[in-house]
């Protein structure tokens, strides 16, 4: 390390005791010590500074944690905003003499301030690299650098300096100690089987917090007998169930946890030590590796249900509604007791697709605090268990992480704990990552990473334990990286040795875990092994038993409809409108308050002239926008104590600048929300602008809806095309749960979509990926062509006793269309959405016998059919706009079909022939055509041909394509 003058002047001749108390003292008055230190002081560069606050703080000063640690060996409670600082700082300065020449003229003194100094430097570089050089590969495969930084030679120290004193004022809790003790310190502390990174955290009290929690314990757990042989028997269940598993489903896949049993151990006293501090309930999410064991081990679900299901749950299939999932994906949940101390515990059910639930667990997490009124989020906590190539290679776990310090998705912390196998399938981490760890985007978000060696549990266990008081103390994410190994390949069946062969042979000799801390408890005289063989017969024949009784195992209840979701109910056929309609009294009083900022806000003119010309609209009974509709859908539930929460990107505005639902003070930005200011309203609005991700945001939104069905939960995309980024989200979780998992969502997703020649990223939003994925009664898509129909389609998701994800195509030109607007009334009593609308002359009476046209058309496109056919004048063609693609609305449909029995059927949509709704409807209209016996069942498509890109780009072209297709319809 090169130093400057003044840092060369501070290594060579200073005592860091001498000059952290002069340093001090200068802080609090310059005029305080001698001019020339004064001088010196003011001199000095960034760098000299950072270290002389760090000496004047006092590092660690005993006794040692007492302020964490009660007697009772209880975790101790997230402190107050007011609690004293961690570290006192340094008191009482020796007496000092009042110049460099004075300190540096006695040889001996220089040299002892040498060491000092050198040594301070020393226990820094093991603070911030100690890890490298820790022992944390199980299988002493991985190479473990030598880092110059942790050499006392670097420091200009050597041999003969090893037994010599340093002077330390407390540092590590040393007041004198020779170089070798200090090493010996740092060696045990930063370099044994725990890692600790920290030193990036910017934070200075996270810093000091995991620097002190660390070194006051030398990085070790102090556990006593019936501790350590709660450790014990967590392992011994662990391996035990995989050998068992693996035993009787010989070559079946189970992802198993052979290898990484300590992740019991640790998963179990996370849950132990958040009942101590006032958990009360656990979120869990992870992939498939060791999910088995976790579901048996740590949330007890029967073995008789698992083994059942292993056998196929044949004898009761029938009872299972939906497609059901496979056993490594299904989640449970459980209610657990420590100590007297109850604890719910959910674990959600997954995908394969690798870290997809991480968002999802966040989601949930932050609906479950609302729910507890946990406003300090301490009562709710979630845990995200991760596959070490995973965190490294999946975007969403960068996107998940970047959540935890938004006020709009902020969770108080998420506790990552990383199954280090250390082989991603078949690739080695050299081929996985460019990091050196696979934690490293954990630092990102500033996250302390301990690292600990699988095979010494009770370091697992010490990790674990703090990183539950890290967690509850400071409301932020951290990260435990348990290296382990893979017994077997990436599943059960699979060959490992023809990628692995060098791993592979010393995994076959390696002892298990179980095993190797077996005999640590017997070595340390706390059981015999008898006691060992005992334990793993007792558990052995434990399983024998519920494997025999899992033939005829009945499952006692469906758990799906429980709880928050206790007043819901399967849907039956039919419309499902709800009852949506409102009083225009409430609406006119609404909508008054929402137009009426406060007289102290200043805001902007043009959105003060589009609050004017909203309640002159409301008062006067002239036609009403999309966004007003909108917040009179939101202002009615929020009255009826609904909470709506809207987020996603700048949707406090509105991308198209229409909704405004945020109003900024233009001098102070002092922001008001009228949606929250409401007379007599219980519920709450929350509107967020999300950060720049639609795969976490969206996992996120759908999480908090399976946790909260009184909640009208919506997602917005920036421009619907966006959803692309979201995908996973959208077909593993939002189509496709409930049939999985049997779990009910009522998300709503808001997708702008329609063709104004903004070229291919701005026009659709995948309509046809949606209905493709319809099948089920798995969800609704709807493409609202009016304001009132989409006040009632957001009414309605709360206002029937079941839930549907709910995906709007929403529009972008129609948000200022002087056609697309709606009357008080459509919104008054004995309104409802309308799966169906009529246009053109024929409006009231849809359809007759001299009909020569059904066009049927969805979205923005039914109003440029309509401005033609006014300037046509045909009276022959009649127009239907489907507001509601699925559930298809084929019993409106009939009706028509059998009035227009001879009329040509047509189907017209500005998308691509490959795109939109078209391969989605045809069928359907044809089956319901046949149905009626019309004479031409098959409809005609009109539209754009089909092409590989959304749109074109070109004005010009698009203006071309639009005309000529609205003509072909009316023709």
């Amino acid at each position: 390390m090169a130093h400057s003058s003044d840092e060369a002047t501070i290594l060579s001749g200073v005592n860091a005791e001498f000059i952290a108390g002069l340093y001090a003292r200068w802080l609090d008055d310059p005029a305080g010590v001698d001019d020339s230190w004064a001088a010196f002081f003011a001199d000095l560069k960034d760098d000299s500074h950072t270290l002389l606050r760090e000496l004047s703080g006092a590092s660690w000063t005993p006794p040692h944690m007492a302020q964490y640690r009660p007697a009772n060996g209880e975790l101790a409670a997230r402190p107050s905003a007011t609690a004293p600082p961690l570290s006192p700082s340094v008191s009482g300065v020796m007496a000092t003499p009042r110049s460099f020449a004075e300190a540096l003229a006695n040889p001996e003194i220089k040299a002892a301030l040498d060491r000092t100094l050198a040594a301070i430097w020393l226990i820094r570089s093991y603070r911030v690299r100690g890890h490298l050089e820790a022992d944390l590969d199980p299988l002493q495969m991985a190479e473990r650098e030598d880092h110059p930084d942790l050499r006392y030679q670097t420091y200009g120290l050597s041999e003969a300096d090893l037994d010599k004193p340093v002077y330390l004022a407390g540092v590590m809790g040393l007041e004198t100690a020779t170089l070798r003790q200090v090493l010996e310190v740092l060696r045990e502390t930063y370099c044994g089987t725990i890692g600790v990174e920290y030193m990036h955290i910017q934070d200075l009290d996270k810093r000091r917090w995991v620097e002190q929690r660390a070194e006051a314990s030398r990085n070790k757990t102090y556990l006593n007998e019936t501790q350590k042989r709660r450790v014990l028997e967590r392992l011994i269940e662990a391996e035990t169930f995989e050998r068992f598993l693996d035993r009787k489903y010989v070559g079946t896949k189970r992802f198993g946890l052979d290898g990484g049993e300590a992740m019991v151990a640790g998963l179990t006293a996370i849950l132990r030590a958040g009942t101590e501090v006032g958990v009360g309930e656990v979120v869990i999410g992870m992939s498939h590796r060791g999910r088995l064991n976790v579901l048996a081990n740590v949330l007890h679900k029967p073995y008789e249900l698992i083994f059942s299901e292993f056998q196929g749950g044949a004898h009761y299939a029938g009872d299972v509604q939906g497609s059901g999932d496979v056993k490594y994906h299904l989640g449970t949940s459980t209610d657990r007791e420590f100590d007297g101390k109850k604890l719910h515990i959910s674990l959600s059910a997954n995908p394969s697709h690798l870290e997809a639930v991480d968002p999802v667990v966040l989601g949930k997490v932050r609906a479950k605090q609302a729910q507890w009124k946990d406003s300090e989020r301490a009562k709710v906590m979630g845990i995200v268990i991760h596959g070490d190539a995973a965190f490294a290679g999946q975007g969403l776990v960068a996107e998940t992480l970047d959540l935890s310090g938004l006020k709009g998705y902020e969770v108080g912390g998420t506790i990552h704990f990383i199954i280090n196998n250390q082989i991603g399938f078949t690739t080695a981490p050299k081929q996985q990552r460019s990091s050196p760890y696979c934690s490293d985007v954990a630092k990102g978000v500033q996250a302390p990473i301990f690292h600990v060696n699988g095979d010494d549990p009770e370091a697992v266990v010490h990790v674990c334990r703090m990183a539950v008081e890290y967690r509850q103390r400071f409301g932020s994410d951290v990260v435990i990286d348990m290296f382990c190994y893979r017994r077997h390949g990436h599943n059960e069946g699979d060959e490992p040795t023809f990628t692995q062969p060098l791993m592979y042979k010393q995994i076959a000799t390696h002892k298990p875990v179980t095993k190797v801390y077996g005999q640590r408890l017997v070595a340390e005289g706390l059981v015999a092994e008898s006691d060992l063989e005992g334990l793993v017969s007792a558990f052995e024949d434990r399983l024998n038993q519920a494997f025999d009784a899992a033939v005829n195992y009945r499952p006692n209840r469906a758990d799906w409809l429980e709880g928050a979701w206790s007043k819901m109910k399967p849907p039956a056929d039919g419309p499902r409108r709800g009852r949506t309609g409102v009083d225009i009294s409430e609406l006119r009083a609404i909508g008054r308050q929402l137009t009426t900022p406060p007289h102290r806000l200043n805001v902007h003119r043009n959105i003060r002239r589009q609050l004017d010309a909203k309640h002159r609209a409301i008062d006067e009974g002239a036609p009403i926008d999309w966004a007003l509709g909108e917040a009179l859908a939101f202002g009615t539930l929020v009255r009826e104590g609904v909470t709506v929460r809207l987020s996603g990107q700048d949707s406090g505005r509105g991308t198209f600048s229409h909704r405004h639902s945020v109003l900024v003070d233009q001098e102070t930005e002092e922001k008001f929300v009228p949606l929250n200011n409401l007379q007599g309203a219980t519920g709450v609005f929350e509107v967020v602008d999300s950060p720049l991700s639609e795969a976490g945001v969206l996992g996120f939104e759908y999480g908090f809806t399976l946790a909260d069905p009184g909640a009208l939960v919506l997602w917005e995309a920036q421009f619907g095309d966006f959803a692309n980024g979201a995908q996973v989200i959208i077909d593993q979780f939002i189509s496709a749960g409930e049939a999985k998992w049997l779990r009910m969502s009522g998300l709503v997703m808001l997708l702008p979509h329609g063709y104004e020649g903004q070229g291919p990223e701005h026009s659709s939003a995948r309509l046809e990926r949606f209905l493709q994925l319809c099948a089920e009664d798995n969800m609704q898509v709807v493409n609202c062509t009016t304001p009132a129909n989409f006040f009632h389609v957001l009414r309605r998701q709360m206002h029937r006793d079941f839930r549907k994800p709910l995906i709007v195509m929403t529009p972008k030109s129609l948000l200022r269309h002087r056609r697309a607007v709606s009357t008080l009334d459509d919104m008054g009593p004995d309104s409802t959405f309308h799966r169906v609308l009529f246009g053109g002359t024929s409006e009231d009476t849809p359809g007759n016998e001299k009909t020569r046209r059904v066009v049927l058309c969805s979205g923005k496109v039914y109003y440029d059919l309509l401005a033609e056919q006014e300037k046509r004048e045909t009276g022959d063609i009649l127009i239907l706009r489907l507001e509601q693609l699925y559930p298809f609305p084929d019993d409106v449909l009939r009706d028509v079909f059998a009035k227009c029995s001879k009329a040509e059927i047509i189907w017209c949509q500005e998308e691509p022939r490959n795109m939109g709704a078209w391969t989605f409807v045809a069928p359907l209209i044809e089956e319901t055509a046949l149905a009626v016996d019309h004479t031409m069942p098959r409809p005609r498509y009109v539209g754009r041909a089909a092409a590989a890109a959304p749109a074109t780009g070109l004005l010009s072209r698009h203006n071309k394509e639009q005309a000529t297709l609205v003509s072909e319809a009316l023709s």
